[in-house]
């Protein structure tokens, strides 16, 4: 039997797949993977790609830049860790309201990258 297919399950998927990693998952293989819409696969591209770039920015700064912070660039690299959060917050901001609209808005500086990195999704 085919699972019924509407745009309500990809408006789903695309709302969960915002809230972190773990969203994203249950998004991707309990609403999309069995019912495919193309606004689903929309949001989830993008969704992907922002986590992707969240982690690595949470990674460089608490992992490869910690000398440096606690030694003698503390303000510096504070500064521009909130000013980075900041605009990654503005970002997920932006995708979600898309999301739960419903509409395929890109993320700005992700979003239209997303689409071309991850077609298989």
């Amino acid at each position: 039997m085919e699972p019924i297919v509407n745009e309500e399950t990809g408006k789903t998927a695309g709302i969960i797949s915002y809230f972190w990693i773990v969203g994203w998952l249950i998004a991707y293989f309990g609403f999309h993977q069995n019912s495919k819409t193309g606004l689903g696969s929309y949001q989830l591209r993008q969704t992907l790609l922002l986590h992707i770039v969240s982690t690595a920015v949470w990674i460089v700064f608490d992992f490869v830049l910690i000398g440096i912070w606690y030694s003698s660039g503390y303000f510096l690299l504070t500064t521009l860790w909130w000013i980075i959060r900041l605009g990654l917050f503005v970002l997920w901001i932006i995708g979600f309201i898309g999301a739960v609209n419903g509409e395929r808005k890109p993320i700005p500086l992700l979003g239209d990258r997303a689409q071309g990195m991850f077609p298989g999704i």
